[in-house]
C-alpha cells in the first residue's frame, strides 16, 4: 500500500498509532528529500490522530542481496558504520514524528565470530546512536530477535551491563518471540520487562518456532498479557507485527483490533507492578 493509504485505512478501523518501518516505498530513510517527506508524515499523523514508533527491520535498504545487512556486527568496520548512520539518521526521522521511540536489533554473529567480538562490535556501534537518542530525547528500544546476538531478555540486560545501563536505553518486547524461547510466559516477560519497556510487538507464535502468526492460529493466552501490560502503566505502543500478511493486510488490521479488543475485555484484574519489574505477591500470572 502506499503510505498515506495504509495510514488512513488504520486511523479509520481504529487504531491510535502504528509502527512505521523506515523502507525504501514508506519514507525512505535515504532519500534526499526525507526532511519534507518526514514532515508531510507528521501532517498526516496528526490530521488523523495517530501516534508513531519508528521501527528500523526494513530487510533491503542498505544491501539488495543481504537480508538486514550489513548489521551492527558486520565483520567490517565501514560496512558496521553504514548502519550506525542509518540508525542515527531515523532518531532524526523519529524526534521529527514525535515517535514514542525508535526501535532496532544487533543482528545476526557473522560466522566465525567470537561472542566477546560480538558484543563489542554491538557496544561500539551502539555508542553513537545511543548519543543520538539522547540528544534528540528519543528511546532507543532494542528487540530481543530470535537467532540474533541479542536475542533473549537476559541478552538485553548483559548488553545494558556492558553499556552502563545509558538513560536512552529501552526495551522492544515482542510477545511472540517470548512465546517462542524465553522461559517464562509471556505476561511474566512482561513484568519482569517493566522498567525498561518503550515499545511493545504483538501477534501469535508456537513455543520454538520463530513464525508470526495472526491472532488465535499460535499458542498465546492473550487476556494476561494485556492485563500485565495494564499493570506496569505503559504508555507506549502496542503493535501487530504480521510481516508475511502484507497480502491479506486490511482483513487482519481489522480482525486483530477486534482480536485485542475482545481479549481486552476478558483479561484479568491487573495488579500494580512494582518498579523493579517483579510481580506482587499474589498477583495474576
Amino acid at each position: 500500500m502506499r503510505l498515506d493509504d495504509a495510514l488512513g485505512l488504520l486511523a479509520d478501523l481504529g487504531y491510535s498509532g502504528v509502527g512505521l518501518t523506515l523502507d525504501h516505498m514508506h519514507l525512505d530513510p535515504l532519500a534526499p528529500d526525507l526532511a519534507a517527506r518526514t514532515r508531510h508524515v507528521a501532517r498526516r499523523l496528526d490530521r488523523l490522530g495517530l501516534t508513531v514508533t519508528v521501527e528500523t527491520g526494513a530487510r533491503y535498504i542498505l544491501d539488495p542481496r543481504r537480508k538486514h545487512g550489513p548489521s551492527l556486527l558486520d565483520p567490517d568496520p565501514e560496512h558496521r558504520a553504514r548502519r550506525v548512520r542509518l540508525l542515527v539518521r531515523a532518531v532524526q526521522v523519529a524526534a521529527d514524528l514525535g515517535a514514542h521511540a525508535l526501535h532496532c536489533f544487533s543482528g545476526i554473529t557473522p560466522e566465525g565470530t567470537p561472542e566477546a567480538t560480538a558484543w563489542q562490535r554491538l557496544t561500539d556501534a551502539l555508542t553513537p546512536v545511543l548519543d543520538a537518542a539522547f540528544g534528540a530525547h528519543v528511546p532507543l528500544a532494542v528487540e530481543p530477535e530470535p537467532g540474533h546476538l541479542l536475542a533473549t531478555l537476559a541478552d538485553f540486560h548483559h548488553l545494558r551491563g556492558l553499556l552502563g545501563d545509558p538513560e536512552p536505553l529501552g526495551l522492544t518486547l515482542d510477545i511472540g518471540h517470548c512465546q517462542c524461547l524465553e522461559p517464562q510466559s509471556p505476561a511474566d516477560c512482561v513484568r519482569a520487562a517493566a522498567p525498561w519497556l518503550r515499545h511493545v510487538q504483538i501477534e501469535d507464535m508456537r513455543r520454538g518456532v520463530h513464525e508470526h502468526l495472526p491472532f488465535g492460529d499460535g499458542e498465546i493466552d492473550f487476556p494476561p498479557v494485556l492485563s500485565a501490560l495494564s499493570a506496569t502503566g505503559y504508555q507506549g505502543l502496542t503493535v501487530v507485527e504480521l510481516p508475511r500478511h502484507s497480502h491479506a493486510g486490511p482483513r487482519l488490521a481489522a480482525r486483530s483490533l477486534e482480536f485485542l479488543r475482545r481479549a481486552d475485555r476478558h483479561r484479568p484484574a491487573a495488579t500494580p507492578v512494582p518498579a523493579d519489574g517483579t510481580a506482587s505477591q499474589g498477583g495474576p500470572s
